[in-house]
């Protein structure tokens, strides 16, 4: 079959490049288009020298601005851009153009809740009530026949994966979730900031957004569905920290159990709901889950342990945030919209040390 053409929107950020990576070694991908206003003009070796060696056409060689593609020949884009620009981008492309976004612009489905939590309005409302939600293990059949995915963001993707079965099971209760999470400092995108600068994040770790995450109305947002209860009525404690690593993100899970549920149960009902799954694995017997052990692949490590407090476990999950909680995640979805294996483009093992 001819191949699928796809544009990298926002192919500066480390999002956009983990996409290229990706999509760079999928057989059924032609990328005919990279775009990155700040960089535009530039050819894409010197905005990421690690791609030295990549052979792409002579369309894709050099980053251009959004308005100088012609999105009618593409079949799919991809989209790494902040909120806010994203939708403002893909609200303009054709109909028929298959949208893979990677931003936070179509993840909440109340307009209402986004601009609370992004401080301006929701401006492609039409199309947000298309949006799937991309967590794809929990979303697969309506990702295949959807126009715009909306990936999670990285700390959802970790969280839910954790969670979600536990909920739809009903092992554990909503009204006590605290949620204590890590991230490497690639998950504060490549700009600019004083507190991801060497000297400032190097050899510490610091919380931030202490009790108003962006990602939190997210993780309420699914969680809330899981249990069918209005988002409303759900509230986690979520506590982020910025850790002293390029990728990687960890998240431990402190849950409160059902009545007459265990730690036991808990791990029984995960491993029922992802058997089978490619990407979902559990820490061997005896050791837990790290970011070191999913570095630079698209797995969740996933493990459960009784708390010494009675009736309460730990819940904890590893990814990689560039690419199960972003890019990888997003090529996940890809396959299924276009009806390619799941697995394709995304086999790589975990890079370690």
């Amino acid at each position: 079959m001819d191949k699928v053409k796809v544009a990298v929107i926002g192919a500066s950020g480390y999002t956009g490049a983990d996409a290229i990576r990706l999509a760079a070694r999928h057989p059924h991908i032609e990328i005919v288009a990279l775009t990155a206003n700040t960089h535009a003009g530039r050819p894409l070796a010197k905005v990421w020298p690690h791609f030295a060696g990549l052979k792409l056409p002579e369309s894709a060689s050099t980053l251009v601005k959004n308005e100088q593609v012609d999105f009618t020949g593409l079949d799919a884009v991809f989209v790494g851009l902040p909120h806010g620009a994203a939708q403002d981008v893909i609200k303009t492309l054709p109909a028929r153009v298959k949208v893979i976004d990677i931003s936070a612009d179509f993840r909440l489905r109340n307009p209402a809740t986004y601009e609370q939590w992004y401080g301006r309005p929701h401006e492609a409302t039409d199309l947000l009530k298309q949006a799937v939600y991309g967590l794809t293990e929990h979303y697969r059949e309506e990702i295949r026949s959807a126009r715009l995915v909306a990936c999670p963001g990285c700390y959802p993707t970790a969280t839910l994966l954790a969670l979600l079965p536990l909920v739809k099971r009903g092992v554990i209760v909503l009204d006590d979730l605290i949620i204590d999470a890590k991230s490497g400092v690639s998950g504060a995108g490549r700009g600019l900031k004083q507190n991801t600068l060497f000297c400032e994040a190097g050899e510490g770790l610091s919380p931030y957004a202490v009790g108003a995450h962006r990602h939190m109305p997210e993780i309420e947002q699914e969680l809330a569905r899981a249990a069918g209860r209005d988002a409303s009525e759900v509230r986690v404690n979520f506590t982020p920290h910025l850790a002293p690593m390029s990728r990687g993100e960890l998240i431990t899970a402190h849950v409160k159990l059902a009545d007459g549920a265990t730690a036991a149960d808990c791990e029984q009902a995960l491993r029922a709901f992802y058997a089978g799954e490619p990407f979902i694995r559990f820490a061997p017997e005896g050791l837990l889950p790290a970011t070191q052990h999913a570095r630079g692949s698209n797995d969740c490590i996933l493990a459960v342990r009784e708390d010494r407090i009675p009736g309460r476990a730990i819940v904890i999950a590893a990814i990689d945030n560039l690419v199960k909680g972003s890019s990888g995640q997003a090529m996940q979805n890809f396959n299924l919209m276009f009806g390619f294996n799941e697995t394709t483009a995304l086999t790589q093992l975990p890079l370690f040390p």
